[in-house]
């Protein structure tokens, strides 16, 4: 069997709406989602999750997320994609990305939007997930949120169902 590999989801943290002139793609982190992105950050390095590679939707909100929960981490950080595939993606685009990833990396994070990334989720968990995570997940993948699953197959061959949800994070969880 092959080494366990670890996948997180992290929804972008809370975006603005303060200018409505702006394009849904530019809009910029709220002071809300300013500070729920580096505590979610931070809960990754405390836990040991911190990822060997990012792949960031290049919209705006997402890549302030990324820049914020990486913030504190040591350098230098791990390597971040920005496909435009991820913006406004299905569930079966953020899997076809997820399958795009070396061999060699570990654990990969995945920012994203919803709904194609709590869609992904949810149709990823499969058998052996835990009961708690996904009850919690299936309330809300609230802005910031983080999935975090383990994998037994090469990033090529996941599929839905394939993956082990073992836990469920909001900001509101973490104080």
């Amino acid at each position: 069997m092959a080494r366990t590999r670890q996948l997180l989801l992290l929804r972008h943290a809370k975006s603005s709406w303060d200018d409505p002139k702006l394009v849904d793609f530019d809009r910029p982190l709220s002071s809300r989602g300013e500070s729920a992105a580096p505590l979610m950050g931070a809960e990754i390095a405390r836990r040991g999750w911190r990822p060997d590679l990012a792949l960031v939707s290049p919209a705006i909100r997402t890549l302030q997320t990324w820049q914020l929960a990486s913030e504190g981490w040591p350098r230098p950080l791990p390597p971040a994609d920005f496909p435009q595939g991820l913006y406004e993606a299905s569930a079966d685009a953020v899997l076809a990305e997820a399958q795009t990833a070396p061999a060699s990396v570990r654990c990969l994070l995945i920012v994203g939007h919803n709904p194609g990334l709590e869609d992904f989720a949810r149709e990823l968990a499969g058998p052996g997930s835990d009961s708690t995570a996904m009850r919690s997940m299936a309330e809300k993948f609230s802005t910031a949120g983080l999935a975090r699953f383990e994998i037994d197959v090469a990033w090529d061959a996941l599929q839905f169902g394939a993956a082990r949800l073992t836990h469920f994070l909001k900001p509101r969880d973490l104080g």
